[in-house]
Parts: structure tokens; sequence; C-alpha cells
């Protein structure tokens, strides 16, 4: 099956009024020829898989833009020179003000001065919470962004945020990042009512370290459909529709949850392949395995929603490989598509009011 192919799978009796939803990045909808500017040097295996993704998602009807130095081979795309490079080892928010030529600042920059749509990058993701909050600002009322990842939960799509653009943050902030997932649950993932619940390490409401039990207080006080705390362990079967969390824990979260799921996969094709009863089997199970497969490994999905900013921002994983390359490119032409910006511009001061407590 194809990267193209991928289909959303959403059980028969899954939670509450779940929609259609985002489906896994490897599926198109009907897109526009959304101009997305895509960090050319940013990640682990830049430039050759960055631009191998950035051509797979053209296919799709998308206009990738590569950021990056001259003489850069892009297979017909358009480049737009960008002679440096933030390197994952330097300071975030230095490096930008120290580098405006470099690749990911240039295709922020495009963003905000409109030649582009939607910026990708599997770079430093400090420098693209910094790039992004320079050049293209937070909407009104926005206290900090967060990174919003979609987890392919058994009942389906799930919303984790903060998943890594705040180490440290206050109740408030948790407040305004459930205010946020809720509704992009609602316009995105068609979920007409959003549960949301709150990551802590019990489910009680007494459990918890300071910043929990202080945010747990605001939730429950606020109108955001909010039951109460979850724990890891429950993410995968489909704990709620939006789960808070500060972005130290949910990078963590994420990142052991990747890592878990890949190893996991490596190691049953790897026993499946031990033998030749095994091999046998494998034949049977294959078709359902492939589905597990595609639902589950974090290529899938790209990467996630830096919200809150006035552009659309995608950041993909450091280690993405060409086809989570070409997932980032889908997920923002598909973020450009229905208007994630424009919608919690609209709705977040709403909501905001709606939530004070």
């Amino acid at each position: 099956m194809g990267d193209s192919d991928l289909e959303s799978r959403v059980p028969s009796g899954a939670r509450g009024d779940r929609g259609a939803g985002l489906r896994p990045a490897g599926v198109v909808a009907a897109q526009g020829r959304a101009r997305v500017a895509v960090d050319a040097m940013g990640g682990d295996r830049a430039p050759d898989e960055i631009v191998a993704g950035a051509l797979l998602a053209a296919r799709d009807g998308l206009t990738p833009i590569l950021f990056g130095p001259a003489g850069l081979e892009t297979g017909g795309l358009e480049l737009v020179e960008a002679p440096d490079v933030i390197e994952m080892h330097e300071k975030p928010s230095e490096a930008v003000r120290a580098k405006p030529d470099s690749s990911l600042v240039a295709a922020c920059r495009a963003v905000a001065d409109g030649r582009a749509d939607a910026v990708v990058s599997a770079g430093n993701t400090g420098a693209m919470l910094a790039a992004g909050l320079i050049h293209l600002r937070r909407i009104p009322g926005v206290l900090r962004p967060a990174i919003a990842v979609v987890i392919p939960s058994s009942k389906g799509p799930s919303l984790l945020l903060d998943a890594g653009a705040n180490a440290d943050a206050r109740a408030e902030h948790l407040l305004q990042f459930a205010a946020m997932g809720s509704i992009f649950a609602r316009e995105l993932l068609e979920i007409a009512s959003p549960e949301l619940r709150l990551l802590s390490i019990g489910e009680e409401p007494e459990k918890g370290n300071r910043l929990t039990l202080e945010a747990h207080t605001l939730l429950a006080a606020a109108d955001l459909g909010f039951a109460g705390n979850t724990e890891s362990r429950d993410l995968l079967a489909g704990a709620a529709d939006v789960v808070v969390c500060d972005g130290f824990t949910g990078n963590i979260v994420l990142k052991l949850l990747e890592g878990a799921i890949s190893t996991l996969l490596d190691d049953l094709r790897t026993e499946i392949e031990a033998t030749p009863r095994g091999r046998l089997g494998g034949l049977l199970v294959r078709p359902a395995a492939q589905r597990l497969r595609e639902r589950l490994d974090p290529d899938t999905y790209g990467g996630g929603y830096l919200l809150g900013l006035r552009g659309l921002s995608v950041i993909a994983h450091g280690n993405s490989s060409r086809r989570a390359i070409a997932n980032a490119v889908r997920l923002a032409g598909r973020g450009v598509d229905r208007d994630v910006v424009g919608h919690l511009a609209a709705l977040l001061p709403k909501r905001r009011s709606a939530t004070a407590v």
C-alpha cells in the first residue's frame, strides 16, 4: 500500500461523537495547491531525505518550496537560497537571531511574508519555536504556543499537547493548551464534544505534582469537557480526545511511545522471520500486521502542529525519513485547507472568556 493510500480507521463503538477527523498524513483529501516552505537542511537526514520527502508530497498536488544552500539538488522543486544552517546543538534564540539567513528562519519568514502558506522543519525544535514567535507571532490572547501531536489510539485519533514546546509551564498555560486542543478536536478532528483529560500519575484528583494539582482545579472549573486525570499507560487505548500536559512531560511521553512502537514492530518482524513456521504464519497475518504498522508507525503522522501562532507551522521528527517528511508536508497542506490558524484565532478568545475562573 502506497503512502497516499492509507486510511483512517476508527472502530465502531468508539468514544462519543467522534467524527471522521484527521486521517493519517498519508491520506490527501481534495487539497488545493498549498505552498509549503520546507527547511531542507533541518533534521538528522538532511538534505537528501528532506528533498526526497518533499518530492513525494509534490505528487499529491502540493507545492513544496525548499529552503537551502545554492546548488542543492531539488529534483525540480523550487529552491530559495538560504546559506546558513541551525544545528541541533545550538541555543535556539541565539541561533535564530545570529542566522537570519538560515534555512529554518528563512522558511518561517516566507510564511510571515505571505510567500508560503505553511512551514515544515525537522530541525531544532527550540529554534522553530523562537523563529515562530519572532516572525509569525502569537495569535492575540495566546500565552504560549504548544505542539499538538495526534496519537493513533485504538479508539481513533487522540490529541496530545504540549508535546515539547514548553519545558516549564504554569497551570494557566495548561488551561489554555486545553482550550486550543478542544477547538482543534472539534473543528479539525470533527469530534462534536471532545473529552479532555489531564496527564498525571494517577486518576484521582489529589494525585500529581503542584502543576497538575493546580491545573486540575482550573480545568475542573472550566467549560471544556474535562473528565479528570489519565495515566500514560492508557494513551494508546484512547484515554481521551484531548490529553493535556506540560511540554517536558509530553515530549518524554511522545518519544517513549514512538520508541516502544518502533521497537515492538521491528521485534515482531524479526520473530516472524526467524523460523520457517514463523515465515509461513507471517504470510497469513501480513495484511493485519501491515494495517497495524500503518496506524501506529510515527512516520505515518509526520509531525505535529505548533498551535497558537499566526502562521501554520509543522514540526517533524528530527530523525524523519522521506516518508515522514512527505507526511509532514501533507499534514501542513491539510492544516492550510482546514484553516487551523483561522479557527483558533476566531474561537480562542471566546473560549478564553468561557473558561475564565
